[in-house]
């Protein structure tokens, strides 16, 4: 069994928002398993749905590019916020996007891949940059979609110039229909994913592990009714139904209307065109997410030095 740090105790209250004691007995209960910790608090009604574990660091710009029937996203992270609204930095990632949707749609082959008019590889510009510059530049990630018939259309919310911002969209939209008509349902469609943020396309594409995950959960919740297992099981399903709207674009609430899923959404405009139109896809970065920053307390640092 793990120890039950203060570390583990603190990132756990971090993750959920729950109580300090609350958090102990979780991990002690749990063999000092964080995740086992969040499922135990979350059933015992101690923490909401798991929160991100972590804060926000880095900086930088999220790219975005289009060209036919394919796009790409790039993310290239910097020191400073600073570094953001340089037109040299700003230039980068717009060529580095721009040579992801040509065909450099994986992270290895984009680093190798040739940047224009300088002789180097993307990942020696980006060195030479750094230099430049004078801040530690990262290409982080990348991802590619593409359609055999339709568009992928885009969305940067915020965005600092053409293609640049902190949070970056793409959604595939596989159809013959117009367009224009597709052109314009796939932005709006973006902008609704830059807003609600699902994790999945549709309900076949949640991880059987994540959704068993989720029912135990609920599970639990419900079992501290009392009710019959008859009647808990049909509390878990119902209350999976939220789960769903919560996570799956094609189950979730258009932002848009704020009344219509976007499944409903999709079939409307697929009627209006006389045509089918699937939602092949959809890419979402926001920047810097995921990646923990480390907090420095001036006060303490201070007075660290001055005991030296």
């Amino acid at each position: 069994m793990a120890e039950v740090t203060a570390a583990l105790v603190k990132e756990l209250r971090d993750k959920t928002g729950a109580g300090m004691m609350d958090c102990k007995r979780a991990l002690g209960d749990s063999g000092g398993d964080i995740e086992v910790a969040v499922d135990w608090l979350r059933k015992k009604g101690l923490a909401a749905a798991a929160k991100k574990a972590g804060r926000v660091a880095a900086e930088g710009l999220v790219g975005v590019a289009t060209a036919d029937k394919a796009g790409a996203i790039v993310e290239v992270n910097s020191e400073t916020d600073f570094v953001a609204r340089n037109e040299l930095f700003q230039a980068l990632v717009r060529a580095v996007a721009e040579l992801a949707v040509a065909g450099a749609g994986t992270l290895d082959a984009l680093a190798a891949a040739p940047y224009p008019g300088s002789g180097r590889s993307v990942a020696d510009e980006i060195s030479e940059m750094v230099g430049r510059i004078g801040e530690n530049l990262v290409l982080r990630r990348v991802e590619r979609l593409s359609v055999g018939n339709g568009v992928v259309a885009s969305y940067v919310h915020n965005s600092l110039a053409p293609g640049l911002g902190k949070i970056g969209v793409l959604v595939a939209l596989e159809s013959t229909a117009d367009r224009d008509t597709l052109s314009g349902l796939g932005r709006q469609l973006a902008m609704h994913v830059a807003a609600a943020n699902p994790q999945y396309l549709d309900r076949a594409a949640v991880p059987a592990a994540a959704l068993e995950r989720e029912r135990d959960v609920l599970r639990g919740q419900a079992e501290t009714s009392g009710k019959s297992v008859d009647i808990v099981e049909r509390m878990v399903e119902g209350r999976l139904r939220k789960f769903y709207e919560d996570t799956v674009l094609l189950d979730q609430v258009y932002v848009i209307d704020g009344e219509s899923r976007v499944g409903k959404v999709v079939e409307a405009a697929a009627k209006a065109a006389g045509t089918p139109i699937g939602v092949a896809g959809f890419v979402r970065f926001a920047l810097g997410e995921g990646i923990d920053r480390s907090v420095t307390d001036f006060a303490a640092e201070v007075e660290a030095q001055l005991k030296h």
